[in-house]
Protein backbone atom coordinates (compact mmCIF):
# COMPACT_ATOMS: atom_id res chain seq x y z
CA UNK A 1 0.00 0.00 0.00
CA UNK A 2 1.18 3.69 -0.74
CA UNK A 3 2.01 5.37 2.72
CA UNK A 4 0.18 8.56 1.28
CA UNK A 5 -2.86 6.04 2.40
CA UNK A 6 -1.98 6.61 5.76
CA UNK A 7 -2.09 10.22 5.66
CA UNK A 8 -5.16 11.73 7.82
CA UNK A 9 -5.69 15.51 8.40
CA UNK A 10 -4.71 16.44 12.40
CA UNK A 11 -5.25 19.24 14.95
CA UNK A 12 -2.32 19.43 16.81
CA UNK A 13 -3.84 20.49 19.77
CA UNK A 14 -4.92 17.11 20.58
CA UNK A 15 -1.45 15.88 21.35
CA UNK A 16 -1.36 15.27 25.36
CA UNK A 17 1.49 16.26 26.96
CA UNK A 18 0.44 14.80 30.14
CA UNK A 19 -1.77 11.71 30.75
CA UNK A 20 -5.32 12.17 32.69
CA UNK A 21 -5.50 11.27 36.42
CA UNK A 22 -6.78 8.66 37.64
CA UNK A 23 -5.43 6.77 34.65
CA UNK A 24 -8.61 4.51 33.81
CA UNK A 25 -10.48 8.24 33.33
CA UNK A 26 -9.04 8.11 30.12
CA UNK A 27 -11.57 8.50 27.41
CA UNK A 28 -12.43 5.53 25.20
CA UNK A 29 -13.88 5.00 21.92
CA UNK A 30 -15.56 1.92 21.39
CA UNK A 31 -15.61 0.26 17.72
CA UNK A 32 -17.73 -2.72 17.14
CA UNK A 33 -16.92 -4.32 14.17
CA UNK A 34 -19.68 -6.93 13.77
CA UNK A 35 -22.68 -4.17 14.31
CA UNK A 36 -20.48 -1.05 12.46
CA UNK A 37 -21.23 1.18 15.52
CA UNK A 38 -19.16 3.48 17.45
CA UNK A 39 -19.98 4.14 20.92
CA UNK A 40 -17.94 6.27 23.71
CA UNK A 41 -16.85 4.98 27.28
CA UNK A 42 -13.90 5.08 29.37
CA UNK A 43 -11.68 3.08 30.30
CA UNK A 44 -12.85 2.11 33.74
CA UNK A 45 -15.64 1.06 32.04
CA UNK A 46 -13.72 -2.05 30.59
CA UNK A 47 -15.18 -4.11 33.57
CA UNK A 48 -18.20 -3.97 31.39
CA UNK A 49 -17.77 -4.11 27.70
CA UNK A 50 -15.29 -7.56 28.50
CA UNK A 51 -16.77 -10.39 28.99
CA UNK A 52 -15.94 -13.54 31.17
CA UNK A 53 -13.55 -16.12 29.76
CA UNK A 54 -12.02 -13.15 27.61
CA UNK A 55 -8.23 -12.33 28.43
CA UNK A 56 -6.21 -9.14 28.08
CA UNK A 57 -2.76 -9.41 27.30
CA UNK A 58 -0.46 -6.99 28.62
CA UNK A 59 3.02 -6.06 27.78
CA UNK A 60 5.13 -5.72 31.20
CA UNK A 61 8.66 -4.48 30.04
CA UNK A 62 10.02 -2.10 31.95
CA UNK A 63 11.13 1.38 30.75
CA UNK A 64 14.47 2.33 31.78
CA UNK A 65 15.21 5.80 32.07
CA UNK A 66 17.16 6.26 28.60
CA UNK A 67 17.63 9.84 27.64
CA UNK A 68 20.95 10.88 28.77
CA UNK A 69 23.41 13.65 28.32
CA UNK A 70 27.01 13.64 28.17
CA UNK A 71 29.60 16.21 28.11
CA UNK A 72 32.95 15.12 25.86
CA UNK A 73 36.06 15.48 28.47
CA UNK A 74 38.46 16.14 25.96
CA UNK A 75 36.67 20.03 24.46
CA UNK A 76 33.26 20.41 27.19
CA UNK A 77 31.14 19.82 24.54
CA UNK A 78 27.65 18.49 25.15
CA UNK A 79 25.53 15.91 23.74
CA UNK A 80 22.12 14.39 23.79
CA UNK A 81 21.79 10.62 23.37
CA UNK A 82 19.24 7.79 23.50
CA UNK A 83 20.27 4.13 25.10
CA UNK A 84 19.30 1.24 23.24
CA UNK A 85 17.64 -1.26 25.21
CA UNK A 86 19.89 -3.85 24.55
CA UNK A 87 23.57 -3.96 26.99
CA UNK A 88 25.77 -6.49 27.81
CA UNK A 89 27.91 -5.79 30.69
CA UNK A 90 29.72 -2.83 31.12
CA UNK A 91 28.95 -2.06 27.39
CA UNK A 92 25.98 -0.06 25.56
CA UNK A 93 24.92 0.86 22.39
CA UNK A 94 23.61 4.68 21.92
CA UNK A 95 21.69 7.09 19.46
CA UNK A 96 24.37 10.47 19.99
CA UNK A 97 23.10 13.87 18.35
CA UNK A 98 25.32 15.80 16.81
CA UNK A 99 27.91 13.12 16.95
CA UNK A 100 29.84 13.57 13.86
CA UNK A 101 33.50 14.65 15.24
CA UNK A 102 33.10 12.15 18.08
CA UNK A 103 35.56 9.14 17.42
CA UNK A 104 36.60 5.81 18.69
CA UNK A 105 38.85 6.14 22.13
CA UNK A 106 37.38 9.47 22.94
CA UNK A 107 35.65 9.71 26.75
CA UNK A 108 31.88 10.80 27.56
CA UNK A 109 31.05 12.05 31.01
CA UNK A 110 27.73 11.53 32.28
CA UNK A 111 25.52 14.51 33.11
CA UNK A 112 23.26 14.87 36.10
CA UNK A 113 20.93 18.11 36.21
CA UNK A 114 23.90 19.54 33.90
CA UNK A 115 26.40 18.61 36.22
CA UNK A 116 29.06 15.86 35.58
CA UNK A 117 28.45 12.43 37.84
CA UNK A 118 31.23 9.97 38.55
CA UNK A 119 30.19 8.06 35.45
CA UNK A 120 32.73 7.55 32.34
CA UNK A 121 32.55 5.83 29.40
CA UNK A 122 34.71 5.38 26.45
CA UNK A 123 33.92 5.25 22.45
CA UNK A 124 34.24 2.14 21.31
CA UNK A 125 33.14 2.53 17.60
CA UNK A 126 29.82 3.48 15.23
CA UNK A 127 27.57 1.53 13.31
CA UNK A 128 25.77 4.41 11.41
CA UNK A 129 24.19 6.28 14.02
CA UNK A 130 24.54 4.03 16.48
CA UNK A 131 27.61 4.70 18.97
CA UNK A 132 28.85 1.91 21.25
CA UNK A 133 30.33 2.64 24.50
CA UNK A 134 32.26 1.09 27.24
CA UNK A 135 31.54 2.21 31.44
CA UNK A 136 34.88 2.91 32.17
CA UNK A 137 34.14 4.81 35.56
CA UNK A 138 31.17 3.60 37.37
CA UNK A 139 29.45 1.02 39.08
CA UNK A 140 26.94 -0.40 36.52
CA UNK A 141 25.14 1.23 33.54
CA UNK A 142 21.63 0.31 35.45
CA UNK A 143 22.70 2.45 38.43
CA UNK A 144 24.05 5.49 36.05
CA UNK A 145 20.93 5.47 34.07
CA UNK A 146 18.73 5.69 37.10
CA UNK A 147 20.86 8.14 38.32
CA UNK A 148 21.30 10.67 35.90
CA UNK A 149 19.11 9.31 32.83
CA UNK A 150 15.82 10.66 31.88
CA UNK A 151 12.01 9.67 30.67
CA UNK A 152 12.14 8.44 27.26
CA UNK A 153 9.24 10.49 26.20
CA UNK A 154 8.33 10.11 22.44
CA UNK A 155 9.50 13.10 20.00
CA UNK A 156 5.99 14.33 19.76
CA UNK A 157 5.06 15.15 23.25
CA UNK A 158 8.70 16.75 23.66
CA UNK A 159 7.09 18.84 20.72
CA UNK A 160 4.44 19.57 21.38
CA UNK A 161 5.58 20.80 25.55
CA UNK A 162 7.63 23.44 23.68
CA UNK A 163 5.32 24.47 21.28
CA UNK A 164 2.82 25.68 23.94
CA UNK A 165 5.86 26.68 26.29
CA UNK A 166 5.51 24.06 29.03
CA UNK A 167 8.30 23.10 31.05
CA UNK A 168 11.60 22.17 29.86
CA UNK A 169 11.46 19.10 28.09
CA UNK A 170 14.61 17.46 29.70
CA UNK A 171 13.52 18.00 33.27
CA UNK A 172 11.94 14.62 34.66
CA UNK A 173 9.69 15.28 37.25
CA UNK A 174 6.28 13.67 37.21
CA UNK A 175 7.18 11.49 34.25
CA UNK A 176 9.42 8.91 35.80
CA UNK A 177 5.40 7.95 37.20
CA UNK A 178 3.27 8.56 34.51
CA UNK A 179 5.68 7.08 31.68
CA UNK A 180 5.57 3.54 33.37
CA UNK A 181 2.33 0.80 34.03
CA UNK A 182 1.21 -0.48 36.86
CA UNK A 183 1.94 -4.17 35.71
CA UNK A 184 5.77 -3.91 34.41
CA UNK A 185 8.28 -6.18 35.50
CA UNK A 186 11.25 -4.52 37.10
CA UNK A 187 13.24 -7.27 36.35
CA UNK A 188 12.22 -7.89 32.95
CA UNK A 189 12.66 -6.52 29.55
CA UNK A 190 14.21 -3.22 28.80
CA UNK A 191 12.41 -0.68 26.47
CA UNK A 192 13.03 2.97 25.66
CA UNK A 193 9.19 3.35 24.79
CA UNK A 194 6.00 2.41 27.40
CA UNK A 195 3.66 0.10 26.19
CA UNK A 196 1.24 3.20 25.99
CA UNK A 197 -2.04 1.47 25.66
CA UNK A 198 -1.21 -0.13 28.98
CA UNK A 199 -0.91 3.00 31.09
CA UNK A 200 -4.76 3.46 31.09
CA UNK A 201 -4.61 0.91 33.54
CA UNK A 202 -4.35 0.99 37.69
CA UNK A 203 -4.09 -1.52 39.52
CA UNK A 204 -7.82 -1.18 40.85
CA UNK A 205 -9.58 -2.06 37.26
CA UNK A 206 -7.24 -4.99 36.73
CA UNK A 207 -8.77 -6.30 39.77
CA UNK A 208 -12.17 -5.56 39.03
CA UNK A 209 -11.81 -6.99 35.27
CA UNK A 210 -10.29 -10.08 37.15
CA UNK A 211 -13.75 -10.10 39.18
CA UNK A 212 -15.40 -9.98 36.06
CA UNK A 213 -14.01 -13.53 34.85
CA UNK A 214 -11.53 -12.03 32.25
CA UNK A 215 -7.78 -13.58 32.83
CA UNK A 216 -4.50 -11.03 32.15
CA UNK A 217 -1.83 -12.42 30.36
CA UNK A 218 1.62 -10.78 30.62
CA UNK A 219 3.82 -11.15 28.08
CA UNK A 220 6.98 -8.89 26.86
CA UNK A 221 7.88 -7.43 24.30
CA UNK A 222 10.90 -4.69 24.34
CA UNK A 223 10.37 -1.23 22.81
CA UNK A 224 13.32 -0.03 20.81
CA UNK A 225 13.37 3.13 19.39
CA UNK A 226 12.30 2.25 16.05
CA UNK A 227 8.75 2.63 17.56
CA UNK A 228 9.72 6.61 16.77
CA UNK A 229 10.97 5.96 13.39
CA UNK A 230 8.85 7.68 10.96
CA UNK A 231 8.36 6.23 7.44
CA UNK A 232 9.73 8.16 4.85
CA UNK A 233 9.32 5.35 2.12
CA UNK A 234 6.51 5.58 -0.41
CA UNK A 235 5.24 2.23 0.03
CA UNK A 236 4.86 1.23 2.86
CA UNK A 237 6.43 -2.45 2.38
CA UNK A 238 9.36 -0.76 1.70
CA UNK A 239 9.62 0.65 5.19
CA UNK A 240 12.49 -1.73 7.16
CA UNK A 241 10.80 -2.46 10.08
CA UNK A 242 13.40 -2.80 13.50
CA UNK A 243 13.35 -6.15 15.49
CA UNK A 244 12.60 -5.95 18.73
CA UNK A 245 12.98 -8.96 21.32
CA UNK A 246 10.26 -10.63 23.09
CA UNK A 247 9.55 -13.20 25.50
CA UNK A 248 6.51 -15.42 26.43
CA UNK A 249 6.60 -17.71 29.00
CA UNK A 250 5.08 -21.29 28.96
CA UNK A 251 2.30 -20.45 31.71
CA UNK A 252 1.29 -17.63 29.13
CA UNK A 253 1.09 -19.65 25.99
CA UNK A 254 -0.65 -22.23 27.72
CA UNK A 255 -3.13 -19.50 28.90
CA UNK A 256 -3.46 -18.24 25.64
CA UNK A 257 -4.13 -21.80 24.36
CA UNK A 258 -7.05 -22.10 27.13
CA UNK A 259 -8.71 -19.06 26.08
CA UNK A 260 -9.29 -20.28 22.37
CA UNK A 261 -10.22 -23.77 24.36
CA UNK A 262 -12.80 -21.88 26.05
CA UNK A 263 -14.41 -19.79 23.34
CA UNK A 264 -13.03 -16.77 24.91
CA UNK A 265 -11.58 -13.21 23.11
CA UNK A 266 -7.90 -12.24 22.97
CA UNK A 267 -8.20 -8.85 23.69
CA UNK A 268 -4.26 -7.07 22.56
CA UNK A 269 -3.45 -4.48 25.39
CA UNK A 270 -1.30 -2.17 22.67
CA UNK A 271 0.54 -2.85 19.01
CA UNK A 272 3.45 -4.45 21.17
CA UNK A 273 1.10 -7.24 22.40
CA UNK A 274 -0.86 -7.32 18.82
CA UNK A 275 2.70 -7.70 17.31
CA UNK A 276 4.18 -10.01 20.05
CA UNK A 277 1.08 -12.90 19.50
CA UNK A 278 0.75 -12.52 15.33
CA UNK A 279 4.19 -13.47 16.07
CA UNK A 280 4.11 -16.65 17.54
CA UNK A 281 4.29 -19.98 15.94
CA UNK A 282 1.66 -22.40 15.44
CA UNK A 283 1.61 -24.63 16.83
CA UNK A 284 2.44 -22.95 20.55
CA UNK A 285 5.35 -25.07 21.71
CA UNK A 286 4.56 -26.08 25.24
CA UNK A 287 8.42 -24.13 26.77
CA UNK A 288 9.02 -20.59 26.93
CA UNK A 289 9.77 -18.47 23.97
CA UNK A 290 12.64 -16.09 23.66
CA UNK A 291 12.59 -14.82 19.48
CA UNK A 292 12.60 -11.38 17.73
CA UNK A 293 9.92 -10.20 15.42
CA UNK A 294 10.17 -7.34 13.05
CA UNK A 295 6.67 -8.22 11.73
CA UNK A 296 4.91 -5.60 10.11
CA UNK A 297 1.30 -5.46 9.88
CA UNK A 298 -0.32 -3.77 7.39
CA UNK A 299 -3.59 -4.37 5.21
CA UNK A 300 -4.15 -7.83 3.99
CA UNK A 301 -2.47 -9.14 7.32
CA UNK A 302 -4.56 -12.05 8.33
CA UNK A 303 -4.96 -12.35 12.13
CA UNK A 304 -4.55 -15.61 13.49
CA UNK A 305 -4.04 -14.90 17.24
CA UNK A 306 -5.47 -11.28 18.38
CA UNK A 307 -9.42 -11.33 18.16
CA UNK A 308 -9.79 -7.56 19.75
CA UNK A 309 -7.63 -4.48 20.17
CA UNK A 310 -7.05 -1.73 22.79
CA UNK A 311 -4.66 0.68 21.14
CA UNK A 312 -3.91 4.52 21.46
CA UNK A 313 -4.61 6.82 18.65
CA UNK A 314 -1.57 6.91 16.30
CA UNK A 315 0.52 9.36 14.37
CA UNK A 316 -0.35 9.12 10.59
CA UNK A 317 1.53 7.53 8.18
CA UNK A 318 2.99 5.26 11.07
CA UNK A 319 3.37 1.42 11.08
CA UNK A 320 1.26 1.84 14.38
CA UNK A 321 -1.91 3.57 11.90
CA UNK A 322 -1.30 0.67 9.68
CA UNK A 323 -1.82 -1.81 12.19
CA UNK A 324 -5.13 -0.18 13.03
CA UNK A 325 -6.12 -0.16 9.61
CA UNK A 326 -4.69 -4.26 8.97
CA UNK A 327 -7.60 -5.02 11.65
CA UNK A 328 -10.72 -3.15 10.85
CA UNK A 329 -10.00 -1.12 7.17
CA UNK A 330 -8.67 1.73 5.84
CA UNK A 331 -12.18 3.27 5.46
CA UNK A 332 -12.98 2.54 8.93
CA UNK A 333 -9.83 3.61 10.36
CA UNK A 334 -10.44 7.24 8.55
CA UNK A 335 -14.18 7.04 10.02
CA UNK A 336 -12.83 6.44 13.75
CA UNK A 337 -9.98 9.30 13.33
CA UNK A 338 -12.71 12.11 12.16
CA UNK A 339 -14.69 10.87 14.94
CA UNK A 340 -12.00 11.16 17.25
CA UNK A 341 -10.96 14.48 16.37
CA UNK A 342 -14.50 15.87 15.85
CA UNK A 343 -15.16 14.64 19.89
CA UNK A 344 -11.88 16.06 20.98
CA UNK A 345 -10.09 13.35 21.96
CA UNK A 346 -6.64 12.96 23.07
CA UNK A 347 -3.94 11.48 20.80
CA UNK A 348 -0.97 9.70 21.14
CA UNK A 349 1.34 8.12 24.17
CA UNK A 350 -0.41 10.44 26.95
CA UNK A 351 -3.71 10.21 25.03
CA UNK A 352 -6.96 8.35 25.29
CA UNK A 353 -7.75 4.87 23.41
CA UNK A 354 -9.94 2.84 21.59
CA UNK A 355 -10.72 -0.57 22.07
CA UNK A 356 -11.88 -2.58 18.82
CA UNK A 357 -14.03 -5.20 19.53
Amino acid sequence: MLVDELDLPFDQSLVATHPVEPRDAARLLVFDRARDVIAHHHVRDLTELLQPGDALVVNATRVVPARVRFERQDSGGRLEGLVLPYAAGDELSCYLRNARRIRAGQRLALLCDEEPVDVVFEVLGRDAEVFRLRLVEGDSIDAALERAGRTPLPPYILGARRERGEEDDFIDRADRDWYHTVFEHAAGQRSVAAPTAGLHFTKALLESIRGKGVEIIEIELEVGPGTFKPVTATHLADHPMHHERYRVEREALASLEAVRARGGRVVSVGTTSCRTLESLPDPLPNATIEASTDLLIAPGHVFTRVDALMTNFHLPRSTLLALVAAMIGLESTRRIYHEAVEARYRFYSYGDAMLIL
